[in-house]
């Protein structure tokens, strides 16, 4: 496989950490810009909103320009949201500095699985897809731990400083080994959206929406938790955030040999209710530093677990749509990032964030029976993008 589709990896991780980077560095953000720290988080919101709209949009309103020329120019765009973001004096500045990162970050994401997916020879197609949707990934588990850190240490604008620097980089790079490419055939919104007419695909498409609805209830306040339960020091912090970053990663890994093993069916219904047994226990935890610990990486390993499940099963129930339904995937899992950050907003406000959790657990039960009523669904066997 063409070390080139690295290089589009690489910058989808670059250009993906601005998503939840600032999930570490609410207390900070909200101190700095005179703001509540649930207002902080709907930054994240914010950008997941704008992230899942904008990919699919921009793709197609830009569909007969140059591959290589667009991509660059969605690199400008994306270092001129995060310069923004290092001098924004106030809240509003830093809403228009993330819808400028987020457009030009979804669009970057999908130009790289397309143009990732011309340069692959046919046999190595899905594997240049995973490459892609690996750094993409790997961006959203390690941008809090590495927010936090950075910020912690040389205060909130740093992480942006430092992404800053990587994507003038990434932007050299792609001048230099990227060839041009000329755009390919676009399928409309229109027929991207007719492929769930189909309830299978739906309730498929509901398991990431909602678990990660859940999911964020309580990680985008992550922070704030464990201050208000284990009175931790920013270092330990640091530490925690690490630590859940490096289990996340293996329960990507993880999750793919289980897949391979027992299939995706079996595997997205064990994932799904043991994701929500161990949120479930997270703030029970609480009791114990040591014993909060070993509930966080075990859900934090079964929070990504579920990807190359979901990815399998979707492929598996519409192989004629395969590529389609790993687009509208994406979006679906930025539409729970950002509902599971007004919702984990709203517990904040209206009670106590030890809550969270146990209020995203209703959602990953949600995301429980759509994977049931999915399973369950006669399958179409009809080509529904024809349709």
């Amino acid at each position: 496989m063409s070390f080139k589709i690295y290089i589009l990896a690489i910058a989808c991780f670059v250009t993906g950490m601005v998503e939840l980077i600032v999930g570490g560095m609410l207390d900070l953000i909200s101190s700095d810009l005179h703001t509540s720290v649930s207002a902080a988080g709907q930054l994240i919101t914010l950008y997941s909103v704008v992230f899942a709209v904008s990919g699919p949009v921009l793709l197609t309103a830009a569909s007969r320009v140059e591959r290589k020329t667009l991509y660059q120019c969605a690199l400008l765009v994306f270092i001129a949201g995060n310069v923004l973001s290092v001098f924004s004096q106030n809240f509003t500045t830093m809403v228009i500095a993330r819808i400028l990162s987020a457009a030009s970050a979804a669009l970057i994401t999908a130009l790289s699985i397309t143009m990732a997916s011309q340069m692959a020879e046919s046999a190595y197609r899905a594997r240049a897809i995973g490459v892609i949707f690996m750094g993409v990934s790997g961006s959203l588990v390690l941008g809090v731990p590495v927010g936090m850190m950075l910020g912690n240490a040389f205060g909130w604008r740093a992480p942006f400083v430092m992404i800053s620097i990587l994507a003038v980089i990434s932007l050299i790079v792609v001048q230099i080994f990227i060839a041009k490419t000329p755009a390919g055939e676009t399928v409309p919104l229109r027929k991207q959206l007719a492929s769930l007419k189909n309830g299978k695909i739906i309730f498929g498409q509901l398991i990431t929406l909602l678990m990660l609805t859940g999911h964020l209830t309580l990680y985008a306040y992550l922070t704030p938790f464990l201050q208000e339960t284990l009175h931790l020091s920013p270092a330990i912090l640091s530490f925690f955030y690490f630590i859940f970053g490096i289990a996340a990663v293996l329960g990507g890994g993880a999750g793919g040999w289980v897949t391979d093993r027992f299939g995706p069916e079996k595997s997205i219904l064990t994932i799904v209710s043991l994701f929500a047994a161990a949120m479930l226990l997270m703030p029970i935890s609480t009791a114990s530093m040591y014993g909060c610990l070993i509930v966080m990486i075990i859900w934090s390993m079964l929070s990504w677990s579920i990807s190359p499940s979901i990815q399998s099963y979707l492929i598996k129930t519409a192989p004629e749509s395969s590529d389609i339904q790993q687009s509208l995937n994406n979006s679906a899992s930025h539409i729970g990032i950002a509902l599971g950050s007004v919702i984990g907003g709203i517990v904040i406000d209206n009670s106590s964030v030890y809550y969270n959790a146990w209020v995203g657990v209703i959602f990953v039960l949600l995301a429980l029976g759509s994977a049931v009523l999915s399973i369950r669904h006669r399958s179409e066997s009809r080509n529904v993008i024809d349709h």
